[in-house]
């Protein structure tokens, strides 16, 4: 499960959260239990909802080992949770809109309708939504890749851009919010999720465009007081210089790969969770909503 989290066979910070949870089980039938935190932990640094189940799991196996039932509960809690988030998602949307989403947050993120996804799949069963517009989601393609099959599946309109294309596209058409998912989201609202998001919430509040972040409370780290204290993961370079397996830059082109970057708190118009839409001050409400949720980070 560590290496399926890792490898990003399973990705979304929702799902990671979900696996682990089955790894935990999968370990103590092998009674190796320690040696399960500490290799699912150190999978992928950014989610926090992967820290949360593996230390949720933790305190029922030192109660309990009902620790199939607990997996099974924090997976039904996530489906739960995607369709509460896309019902307060879809009630900010105005009819006709017109929105842009970035990476992957659907069913292949998550247990169930997704995070920002299912906000769009919610709004589109309403028939508030005209069209989802998709950022490629450079260097992974979750956005080419995963999203437009989604999209297609469920029918909903949509059109795929070039990252590089948003700026353009802001400026030259009827756009009505970006709505995107969250790895972490820390104690004052800054919100770490895929690369580029960042640059989608500096060019929406150029061109006066609301933004929109959708995560469960799962993905609230009150331990992390701003987004400097989230830590980024640096991905293979090979991501960036190849495209499936064949090259797109000459052979030995220095690249990096900051998996994630951080959306100041003041871009964001408002975090959509399954206990409702949050608005600044964002240390106060995220403060609020965690004390009322069981296993929050705290």
């Amino acid at each position: 499960m560590a290496r399926a989290i890792r490898e990003m066979v399973v990705r979304g910070a929702p799902a990671i959260g979900c696996v682990a949870a089955y790894g935990v089980v999968l370990a103590a039938r092998q009674k190796d239990l320690a040696k399960a935190y500490e290799g699912l932990l150190a999978a992928r640094p950014t989610a926090v909802n992967l820290r949360w189940a593996v230390e949720r799991m933790r305190q029922v196996a030192d109660v309990s080992q009902d620790l199939a039932h607990e997996a099974k509960a924090i997976e039904d809690e996530d489906r739960l949770a995607n369709r509460q988030m896309g019902a307060f998602g879809a009630s900010l949307l105005s009819p006709e809109s017109v929105m842009i989403t970035h990476c992957n947050t659907g069913s292949l993120a998550t247990a169930g309708l997704g995070t920002a996804f299912g906000v769009l799949w919610t709004a589109h069963r309403k028939g508030k939504l005209k069209k989802v517009i998709v950022t490629e989601t450079r260097p992974y393609l979750q956005g080419a890749r995963l999203t437009t099959w989604e999209l297609k599946q469920e029918k909903i309109p949509f059109e795929l851009i070039t990252d590089n294309m948003a700026a353009h596209v802001m400026k030259t058409e009827k756009i009505d919010g970006v709505i995107v998912g969250a790895d972490r989201i820390a104690a004052n609202g800054d919100t770490a999720n895929k690369i580029g998001t960042y640059n989608l919430a500096v060019l929406a509040r150029h061109h006066r465009v609301p933004f929109f972040v959708a995560a469960p409370t799962s993905s609230i780290d009150l331990r992390a007081a701003s987004g400097a204290s989230i830590p980024i993961e640096e991905r293979s370079a090979k991501e960036v210089t190849e495209i499936g397996g064949r090259p797109v830059a000459p052979k030995g082109t220095p690249a990096r790969h900051p998996a994630f970057d951080v959306t100041p708190a003041e871009f964001i118009t408002g975090i959509i969770t399954e206990k409702g839409a949050l608005q600044p001050p964002y240390n106060e409400s995220l403060r609020d909503i965690c004390n009322n949720a069981p296993f929050a980070v705290i």
